[in-house]
This record gives structure tokens, sequence and C-alpha cells, in this order.
């Protein structure tokens, strides 16, 4: 078989296509998000709401709504939840995300296991790209443009609070506003990927990209560009090989974004360890000619 022809057999099919339609969304608004995510440290928040959400999901399908309905409620009830508990007691966030997030992910797992007729576990734990229908597409592709608007309109503002939230209440802006903002957009990209990867590897989404991008540049902008663009590259990468060696395949999205963040973390020009191994030995042979 060519290479042309192994490149678009996959499109022939309804469900590959709607299937690379949701993971590129989802790929993409993940990506942009976790460069926040990396820069203000919330790496164990972004999983702590990806796992609270799913007593919503399940109570999605028990009473026949659209998943993102009882998704989003959780995910956003869980953001308050943590706050609230933060805020009002001596508890301090780690803690406080700790409690949330696993009450709300045990609560979910009791509730599949008395409608098990009712509730795939393994659908809602691990994705299920390719049984993703036209009505699915539709409510992600709402859900993406809506968090792609905010942070883009917003992203000076939640870039200045992401490095310095001191120096954005003296000018004028307000810290809290601003981290609420983020989290929102969170609670709601979390239902966005959950489709795509499922409760479990939603983190991973929402993490390895920003940090990816983190070792090749400094500069706030060009991560912008890069962690999408990693991030849909590996995606699309991850939806071929499970195409074609049948795998699962959020499994093989995220190992595909895994793989890259190596080769970046051990190859990469500036950062990465060969180069900082060459730049020691370079140090050191200097030093012996002087």
């Amino acid at each position: 078989m060519h290479f042309v022809e192994l490149l678009l057999e996959p499109f022939q099919y309804g469900f590959m296509l709607r299937a690379i339609e949701a993971t590129l969304l989802a790929a993409v608004l993940c990506a942009v998000l976790s460069c926040w995510l990396v820069l203000t440290g919330w790496a164990l928040l972004g999983d702590a709401v990806s796992h609270a959400v799913l007593p919503g999901v399940v109570l999605s399908y028990i009473f026949g709504l659209p998943f993102a309905v009882g998704a989003a409620v959780f995910g956003i009830l869980a953001v308050a939840l943590i706050g609230g508990v933060k805020e009002t007691s001596r508890v301090k966030e780690d803690a406080a995300i700790g409690i949330v997030f696993t009450t709300l992910f045990a609560l979910g797992l009791v509730m599949v296991s008395v409608t098990p007729s009712q509730v795939d576990l393994n659908h809602i734990i691990f994705g299920n790209l390719l049984g993703v229908s036209p009505s699915d597409v539709i409510q992600v592709a709402i859900l993406s443009i809506v968090c792609l608007l905010v942070l883009v309109l917003k992203r000076r503002d939640l870039t200045l609070y992401a490095f310095d939230p001191g120096h954005a209440r003296t000018v004028g802006l307000n810290p809290k506003v601003l981290g609420g903002i983020l989290l929102g957009v969170l609670a709601l990209t979390c239902v966005v990927a959950l489709q795509a990867v499922g409760v479990v590897l939603v983190v991973a989404m929402l993490i390895i990209p920003g940090a990816t991008a983190r070792l090749l540049t400094d500069r706030m902008s060009r991560m912008l560009w890069i962690a999408p663009l990693t991030s849909a590259v590996s995606s699309l990468v991850g939806l071929y090989v499970s195409y074609y060696q049948d795998t699962s395949s959020g499994g093989m999205v995220v190992l595909c974004q895994g793989i890259l963040f190596a080769l970046v973390y051990l190859a990469g020009p500036r950062d990465g360890v060969l180069a900082k191994a060459l730049r020691r030995r370079r140090v050191g042979s200097l030093a012996e000619q002087a």
C-alpha cells in the first residue's frame, strides 16, 4: 500500500473523521490551557477536576442527558469546593484538592457500581474516541470555541497573573477573578477532553503539551504556538497508530505526546539532557586547555 493510501484510508470512515475532529479540538484547547497550568503549578488541580467530573458523567448517562452537562456542573462544583475548603479552613490547597477530587471520584465509582447496566465504565474512564457521535463533536466544538475565545481575549492578563500575581494586583487586576476564570476554563476543558481520552488520561493532555513547550522556550507567546502544534501532531500520529495497530485510541494519543516530551527532554536544543552534557564537556575542555 502506497503512503498516500495509508494516509487517506482512515478518512473513508465517518467514525474516524469524527474522532479526528474531536481529538484535534481537545488537543489544541488542552495544549493552550496547559501553558498556564504549567506556569502556575496547577498540574494537580487539573488532575483533580478531571477526576471529579465522573459523578456528573454518570448522572448524565442515567438521565439520558448530554455527558457535557453533568461533567461541566461537577467540574465547576469541584473547583468551588476546593476554593471553599481552602479559604474557610486551615487546610492547605494541596490537601483540599486531594480531599475533594478523591471523594467525588469515589462517589462516581460507587454510582457506576450500582448502575452497571446503564453506564459503561471503560468509556468513561478511558474515553471512546471511535464512538464519538455527530452531536458529541458539536458539543466539543462549541465548548472548545468558547474556552479558546476566553483564553485568547484574556491572554495578557492571565499571563501576568501566572508570572506575578502581586504585580497583576498593582496594575489594577484582580488575581482572584483571573484565577476564577482560569479555573472555569479548566473545568470546561476537562469536559471537552473527557470524550477524547477519558477521566484518567485528561490530565496528561492538560500538562504534557505545556511542559514540552516550556522545555523549548521561555516566551509565553511562543509557548502558545508550540504547545498546540506539538499536541495536534502527536494526537494525529496517535490516532493513525491506533487505527492500524488496533490499540486504544485515547491511550495512544497520550503515549505519543509522552514520547514527544521524552525526545524534547533528552534532545532539546537548549535544555535537553544531551545538550547540557555537551555544554559541560565543552566547558571542561576549555578549562583544561586554559
